[in-house]
């Protein structure tokens, strides 16, 4: 579920611009509407963001758009517009909210199967 092109104009007016190299070398940037999508594709679905899908630019590509947005700012102000469109259009209803407080413990260095060391078996 990708950003209409109404929404998206309404959320790249939050964005602050994005400045390349003096000398105009590197890569081209990569779409910052895609990058956007797949900043709410992991936002929505909370997987890695090694999971993207392949329809949206590399993880490393959108994460670093991603933490670039979020020390300016924009990030919050894209998504602060997006609720407050929704709003006055009567497609959120913020009377029942939930914050999830799970999280779970990863193993620095082991499987992505491992028992963390506290779950040990009993010897």
């Amino acid at each position: 579920m990708d950003l209409t092109d109404e929404q998206w104009e309404f959320v790249r007016k939050q964005l602050k611009p994005l400045r390349r190299r003096k000398d105009n070398r590197g890569r081209p940037w990569a779409d910052s509407r895609r990058c956007f999508d797949g900043i709410l594709w992991v936002l929505r679905s909370g997987s890695r963001w090694m999971d993207l899908p392949k329809e949206y630019p590399p993880y490393q590509t959108v994460h670093r758009r991603f933490q670039r947005w979020v020390a300016d700012g924009s990030i919050l102000r894209a998504l602060k517009a997006l609720a407050a469109d929704l709003k006055n259009r009567g497609d959120i209803d913020l009377s029942e909210c939930y914050i999830d407080g799970m999280f779970s413990i990863a193993k620095k260095g082991g499987s992505k199967s491992a028992k963390p060391s506290g779950a040990r078996e009993p010897s």
